[in-house]
């Protein structure tokens, strides 16, 4: 794919990554009380670990030109319950109470401070979603891997799974052309504010939110 991100400005190329990696291992100090409790309620909880490991793409590599995979962690929310049949129940059913919680306040999403300090995300960018993503986007929504993945974003603070994935999508790629620190600042502030409301925890027809098909695989009504 033709790299189309305009030419990274000062704060993107030299700024954005040690101010991340600061203000995250700071948070992870300030922070370390509250982590161990929910690590330990979440074990209780979750009956089990009380994390949530799992595969994501990350910015795309110029070298290779093709995203970087990376481990990110969660708290979990969702318990492992399964039927008769041994097959995951729905996520409206293992959604606990205590998962609730979690995902109203965004506590869930700490861990990811630490993915953060790796160098893996940023503060702020547009979420990391599944690698089976990857070959469902358009040339024009892969565009928002021209950034790291971020803790927040400029979609989760103008709608987050309220919204559709095309106008999501749209706005990740708005934010990579314009990456700048005000407007960081600005998200990181409505970031707070969203989560205070906690709007936009769900989409409209589910309690996370719905597979992204991709344009020609909803079309023909099947998974990749």
């Amino acid at each position: 794919m033709e790299n189309l991100h305009k030419p990274y400005g000062p704060y993107e190329r030299i700024v954005k990554r040690p101010l991340d990696f600061t203000l995250s291992l700071v948070a992870l100090i300030v922070l370390s009380p509250l982590l161990l409790i929910l690590t330990a309620i979440g074990a209780i909880a979750m009956k089990g670990n009380p994390f949530f490991v799992q595969q994501r793409p990350g910015r795309i590599d110029k070298r290779t030109g093709q995203e970087k995979i990376f481990s990110l962690i969660k708290f979990r929310t969702m318990s492992n319950a399964k039927d008769s049949d041994g097959n995951l129940l729905p996520d409206k059913d293992r959604l606990n109470g205590y998962g609730r919680f979690l995902r109203s306040t965004s506590l869930d999403e700490l861990p990811e401070l630490v993915n953060i300090v790796k160098g893996d995300m940023a503060i702020v960018g547009p979420r990391p979603l599944l690698v089976r993503y990857l070959l469902r986007y358009s040339a024009e929504q892969r565009r928002r891997h021209d950034v790291r993945p971020g803790l927040t974003g400029y979609a989760q603070v103008h709608g987050r799974n309220g919204i559709s994935w095309e106008e999501k999508f749209r706005l990740d790629v708005e934010y990579t052309k314009n990456v700048t620190f005000v407007g960081d600042m600005k998200i990181i502030f409505m970031t707070v504010v969203k989560v205070m409301k906690r709007e936009g925890i769900s989409s409209e027809t589910s309690d996370t939110m719905e597979e992204f098909m991709g344009k020609e695989n909803k079309a023909m009504g099947k998974i990749q």
